[in-house]
């Protein structure tokens, strides 16, 4: 069918075009200022009237000369409007019989208030994020997850999108698994910081640590598989398990980690997080870790080794990643490697990698062609500048020095807790648990600190049952001077509330 062309209006007429009510019940109103074609405002105005039940099925209407007559309009624009009428089933035209609207007409909507948008019934209200929202609260915010941009390399850093910049444009889509180059670039960077000896070929570039998560279980598991979830844990990715349709089972953990003994009950599939587990802080030791790899063996599970920010620890020993010891011990295809660039660098570029076994990464790959066909090219050159200058691996120097003084100022300020509490999770990572006495309820504490401008999370999001009586202090985001005013405020605040539980004489409150 040939588009109609929109006919010019007589020059003297302006505004409203008018129409005769002996036509059709319900008066038009064709404007030649208006930014659609005539034909477009005519077909929806008759669309509209249909609709609403104004015009009931079966209903002729005006032939194409007497309704351009009427509405002083050329029989082209009525053509136009009644072609587009045919084509979406609002009318039908017969020989002998003329246009009429089609028999089978819809049943009226229910009228709804101006400016109402509905939706089907079935459809539940969205439950809420299982995540805090962007952005600081005012005063100090001791927000987990988040880390600052304070030892970027800015120079490197524009340099490097200059340098992608200046790459030829293609006009296909690339590699659903990401750029050959910078899966080259995050294998050698995991060999490096984690020893890790992963190849390009294993290696799959996703959106971050949830997005690869979402791929894993809707790639891999079967619907309604069983999932062990460390307890307390990361909620998101608890959220994201219960959202696939899968059962989550939580496990406890203690000093050690993930706790694995003989009534660690069968699963599909664990997901831990050993290098600083979230959000208690514990890295879980190397027993524990071949205890886990062996419960994987005998249940022919697959392991989520979420290493979300295992590049940054201060004078611990760094512990092998799980996927390094399943490589060691001939169960490389049992452990999924989650790497993100978010702690790293900044999680304004959105990138992380997985690094799984071949026949995990093809039916990885598959998923992500089917989701969106791969990242953005222009994200991952960038990268790949970053890390094959060099650049990465200094800012993490530079930033593994500026955390460790910050987690230094904030365990500093909380020296004086002695009895009232204790830190948790100090050796790695961007964030501490400071676990209170049992007179003091985490939740209570955290409030009146909110009244002090210091914002603090306590563990019930994160667990499944009894939390742990602790507060979450996430410092990556701070200076050393913010880390050490808010510790202050801490001390303050533990020690008022003591001395109204009645465990110290705290007067200096």
């Amino acid at each position: 069918m040939v588009a109609p062309v929109k006919a010019p209006l007589p020059a003297e007429i302006r505004g409203p075009l008018p129409a005769r009510t002996d036509e059709l019940p319900f008066p038009l109103n064709l404007r030649r200022e208006d930014a659609g074609a005539l034909h477009a405002q005519l077909a929806r105005q008759i669309r509209e009237a249909v609709l609403s039940g104004l015009l009931p099925g079966g209903t002729p209407l005006p032939g194409t000369r007497t309704l351009a007559r009427t509405l002083n309009v050329t029989r082209g624009v009525v053509e136009g409007a009644y072609a587009e009428l045919l084509a979406d089933g609002t009318a039908q035209a017969q020989v002998g019989r003329g246009t009429r609207v089609r028999d089978e007409t819809p049943v009226p909507a229910p009228e709804a208030p101006a400016g109402a948008t509905t939706v089907p019934a079935w459809l539940p209200d969205a439950p809420p994020l299982p995540v805090d929202r962007p952005g600081g609260r005012p005063g100090i915010d001791f927000r987990a997850g988040v880390t600052g941009t304070a030892t970027l390399d800015r120079r490197a850093w524009r340099q490097a999108w200059a340098d992608a910049a200046r790459e030829d444009v293609s006009g296909d889509y690339g590699d659903p698994a990401g750029t050959p180059a910078l899966r080259a670039a995050l294998a050698a960077f995991a060999g490096r910081q984690r020893g890790l000896g992963a190849q390009a070929e294993d290696v799959l570039v996703t959106g971050g640590t949830l997005h690869a998560l979402n791929l894993i279980v809707h790639a891999l598991l079967p619907p309604g598989s069983r999932v062990l979830m460390e307890n307390p844990g990361y909620r998101a990715a608890r959220q994201v398990l219960l959202d696939a349709g899968h059962e989550v089972i939580p496990v406890a953990v203690d000093v050690d980690g993930l706790i694995v003994n003989p009534d660690t009950p069968p699963a599909r599939l664990v997901y831990v997080t050993p290098s600083h587990q979230f959000p208690l802080g514990s890295r879980m030791c190397l027993p524990r870790r071949l205890e886990l790899l062996d419960w994987a063996a005998r249940h022919d599970a697959l392991i989520v080794e979420d290493d979300y920010d295992g590049e940054f620890r201060y004078g611990a020993p760094p512990l092998p990643p799980l996927a390094a010891l399943a490589a060691q011990t001939g169960a490389a295809g049992r452990v999924l490697y989650l790497g993100t660039l978010s702690k790293v660098l900044t999680p304004s570029v959105r990138t992380g990698f997985v690094v799984a076994a071949p026949p995990l990464h093809a039916r990885l790959v598959r998923a992500r062609t089917l989701l969106d066909f791969g990242p953005p090219t222009a994200v991952q050159s960038a990268l790949t500048h970053l890390l094959t200058g060099g650049h990465v691996d200094r800012h993490i120097r530079r930033s593994r020095r500026w955390h460790a003084q910050v987690r230094a100022a904030l365990t500093t300020s909380l020296d004086g807790l002695e009895g009232l509490a204790h830190l948790g999770g100090i050796e790695a990572g961007l964030h501490v648990c400071l676990h209170l006495h049992p007179s003091l309820p985490a939740p209570v504490v955290a409030a009146e600190l909110a009244t002090q401008g210091v914002h603090v999370s306590t563990l019930d999001s994160y667990t499944l049952g009894e939390a742990p009586n602790a507060l979450l202090l996430g410092h990556g985001g701070l200076s050393a001077a913010q880390a050490s005013a808010g510790g202050r405020v801490i001390t303050q605040v533990v020690r008022s509330c003591a001395t109204r539980a009645g465990l110290a004489p705290y007067s200096d409150a």
